[in-house]
């Protein structure tokens, strides 16, 4: 597998891929600390102004994404609110969570579509492979966001993710 995203439908359901060159521990405890998720989450040219964040089963992450990129145009200075709420966790090989659009006090908006979000985190050969599915109520929900740009959002946050691993990796 190449260190680039692989992305496909499967139904009502979108699977994202991934390797990344550090040890799956690391990898996972990137998704799960504060303190990691505020060097990495987010497409280039955002930041993560809000990170709270209560990683267990029932426990809850309500975070602030705002581009601070000028040449991001129209969304400079957009901030994007979300919310999950975890469910399964088993560490370090997986978790599951529900993922939401939220507004700042983490009211889960009803006009943008929610996914059941599954992480699997595989070690080989001292890398990871994490595999993401995140499955939609409808094939509107998922086309919703798919038209949205969140392949590419993804894509970007998942390379800055490969980026931070790298400077605890070495």
């Amino acid at each position: 597998m190449s260190n680039q995203m692989v992305s496909r439908v499967e139904g009502q359901s979108l699977v994202l891929e991934r390797e990344f060159n550090a040890p799956k521990e690391l990898v996972f405890r990137a998704f799960a600390e504060a303190e990691h998720l505020k060097n990495w989450w987010g497409p280039r040219g955002w930041t993560l102004t809000v990170c709270n964040i209560d990683f267990r089963p029932g426990g809850v992450w309500h975070y602030c994404m705002k581009c601070v990129d000028e040449s991001q145009g129209d969304f400079y200075g957009y901030e994007s609110w979300g919310k999950a709420v975890y469910g399964e966790i088993a560490e370090p090989d997986q978790f599951v969570y529900t993922d939401y659009f939220s507004d700042t006090e983490g009211k889960e908006s009803e006009e943008m579509p929610s996914s059941r979000i599954t992480m699997l985190f595989e070690e080989h050969n001292g890398s990871t492979k994490l595999i993401s599915r995140a499955s939609y109520d409808s094939a509107e929900a998922l086309r919703t966001v798919l038209d949205m740009g969140m392949e590419q959002g993804i894509a970007e946050t998942w390379d800055r993710l490969d980026e931070y691993v790298q400077t605890l990796h070495q």
